[in-house]
């Protein structure tokens, strides 16, 4: 018997299923501590134009305090929602603040993105800075970026929206966002 192999299989689309009724896009209770944030997140093919609209990104960021979550009650740091027909979702939460990095170090305030998408057999890892943040001068890990890529890891505040950031996440081609292998 001779075995031939068959062409692989792409991942989804399923993403939907792992949400909850209730979506995770709150990821600060209204009363929690910290600079409050609206962060749009939009999601796109390598030529920028097609959005991608059946993908999940889960969100984990410390609080204002650079501590990641003690008590969920509060502040869950965590969030996760679906992209809509448009390639975007939008999550509520706080600017993070600093946490300890690499040889004592300090990062810079981010916050860490899981992307799953159709045709990705292998979730994908990213952060997002914010663009203008003096501590992004220091941040070790950002540091390792080549500074040509570096934009890529920025999300912009939107002119005319106070507290209001956009992310953009391009997945292969030129501008491609920086992917971590964690």
């Amino acid at each position: 018997m001779s075995r031939i192999p068959s062409a692989s299989q792409t991942v989804g689309p399923f993403f939907h299923f792992a949400l909850t009724d209730a979506p995770l896009g709150a990821i600060a209770a209204a009363d929690v501590p910290g600079e409050r944030i609206r962060l749009e997140i939009h999601v796109v093919d390598g030529d920028g134009v097609y959005a991608l609209h059946d993908c999940m990104l889960e969100l984990w960021q410390a609080d204002s305090t650079g501590r990641y979550a003690q008590s969920p009650a509060d502040f869950r740091g965590f969030g996760r929602l679906a992209t809509d027909d448009h390639g975007c979702c939008t999550f509520e939460t706080i600017k993070p603040g600093r946490v300890p990095g690499p040889e004592g170090r300090t990062q810079a305030p981010h916050i860490n993105v899981t992307v799953f998408a159709r045709g990705l057999l292998m979730h994908l890892h990213t952060r997002i800075y914010f663009a203008g943040d003096p501590a992004n001068a220091e941040d070790p890990v950002l540091a390792l970026i080549p500074e040509e890529r570096r934009g890529t890891l920025m999300a912009q505040s939107v002119e005319g929206q106070a507290g209001t950031w956009r992310f953009l996440i391009r997945l292969q081609g030129a501008g491609e966002t920086v992917f971590f292998d964690v």
